[in-house]
């Protein structure tokens, strides 16, 4: 089974980028994945300082544990000052490339604004750069306010069609890359 772990770049509550992890967990689950999510809201991380030492910081361990054991990844973003958000480039910092080699990921963008791909772009050279494989569908949401319901449903259908694209190929890819049935 394709056990995939999902991470949030926002710490914002009823952040857009939370709901689109979800979606996009919620599609995998359906094609037969397992799906963790680890919130950095919840999570005690430090900054990253370059060191590999984080023993007073268990959550630290935990995220590198739950990377480790994951066959694919799921990244949400929201797009801050034109890149990927500082909670999630530093979760990013904390693991290593024995968490991260080999790996297959999924990238989403949410934005208030208009769509772009900064974030997607940034996320795409960042998971290259540690060896994980990302897959070429990815997500670009602009105008996030528009296009969830208050529950977190999407209101587009189109937009759900990507969805669905976007789990069966992260879900089929990682199958195929990492070997997992």
């Amino acid at each position: 089974m394709v056990k995939i772990v999902g991470i949030g770049g926002s710490l914002r509550a009823g952040s857009y980028s939370q709901m689109a992890l979800m979606v996009a967990a919620e599609r995998a689950q359906v094609l037969g994945a397992e799906v963790e999510i680890l919130d950095l809201r919840s999570l005690n991380l430090p900054f990253c300082d370059g060191d590999n030492d984080y023993s007073d910081y268990p959550d630290v361990e935990k995220l590198r544990n739950a990377v480790k054991q994951a066959d694919a990844l799921i990244l949400a973003t929201p797009e801050y000052h034109g890149s990927v958000s500082g909670a999630l480039k530093n979760a990013l910092d904390l693991l290593t490339f024995e968490h991260l080699d080999g790996k297959v990921a999924g990238a989403i963008s949410v934005l208030g604004g208009q769509v772009n791909s900064n974030a997607l772009n940034d996320l795409r050279t960042i998971l290259r750069w540690v060896h994980a494989w990302v897959i070429p569908e990815q997500i670009a949401i602009g105008q996030a306010w528009k296009t969830f319901s208050p529950d977190g449903k999407l209101l587009d259908d189109k937009l759900s069609e990507r969805f669905d694209e976007f789990a069966r190929s992260l879900v089929e890819n990682t199958r195929k890359l990492r070997g997992v049935s």
